[in-house]
């Protein structure tokens, strides 16, 4: 698929450059370790207005994207993490050499065998959009950016340019954030309020649907957020995962 999104709604291209010089300035902080990735995307919706946005690292060794930070529903976020890289679309895009690839530019005819574009961004009302694969200055495929927008709007003009020039910089802020690291204050490995959740359930040994039960979920839903954790902590396996809970703290409350 490509979550593809948005379109630019600043005003003026020295508006749209300024909205840049931000998000220049949020991916170093990131990259320094002072930030987290949340800053990032905020500065982004300055140059291009996006209802659904994320920023994933790529794990050669599990052979995924991780959510960094994100915006789009759980069906979305699981699609991008485990799924993007085999969609028809991303072999278009995954080129040190190309810019973002914008979804008005997608030939319809690839679109239509797009299981992204066709189960994931069609029915969540995505018309317009900009997916970017992110490359280290090695080579190195590190991640990517996706934005997405419902509704179509005119051609997005300066912030075409501006999203392929900002490359450089979200790719280096992508590639600092390693396993395990510190990607959001309070919430340790980069993970969510739910999967801190899910985190200290694994140090009981519980099943997952004796966790599903505990936290109202569905056990389908409890996999999900346990493959999330495990990418995330780059870890191999519930019991890595329970290990690293108990030497954070990270227990149940009831």
């Amino acid at each position: 698929m490509i979550i593809l999104g948005c379109m630019a709604a600043r005003h003026s291209t020295a508006d749209i450059l300024d909205a840049a010089v931000h998000v220049r300035e949020a991916a170093r902080s990131v990259a320094a370790g002072a930030t987290g990735v949340d800053t990032v995307l905020a500065a982004l919706s300055e140059v291009v207005e996006h209802d659904h946005a994320s920023l994933t690292r790529w794990d050669p060794r599990r052979q995924r994207h991780a959510t960094l930070a994100g915006s789009y529903p759980e069906a979305a976020t699981s699609y991008i993490e485990t799924r993007l890289h085999r969609d028809p679309v991303f072999s278009v895009l995954h080129s040190p050499a190309r810019g973002g690839l914008w979804l008005g530019d997608v030939p319809g005819e690839l679109l239509a065998v797009s299981p992204g574009f066709q189960d994931v961004l069609s029915p969540l009302g995505v018309e317009d959009g900009v997916a970017q694969c992110l490359f280290a200055a090695d080579g190195r495929y590190v991640g990517m950016l996706n934005l997405s927008i419902r509704g179509r709007h005119r051609s997005p003009g300066p912030a075409r340019a501006v999203v392929t020039l900002l490359t450089e910089s979200l790719a280096a802020a992508v590639a600092s954030c390693g396993a395990g690291a510190e990607r959001g204050p309070g919430r340790p490995g980069g993970l969510s309020p739910r999967e801190l959740e899910v985190l200290a359930e694994l140090t009981t040994g519980r099943t997952n649907r004796q966790i599903a039960e505990r936290l109202h979920v569905t056990p389908r839903t409890v996999g999900t957020h346990i493959e999330h954790i495990l990418a995330k902590l780059d870890l191999p396996n519930r019991a890595a995962a329970a290990a690293r809970a108990v030497a954070w703290g990270i227990t149940p409350d009831r």
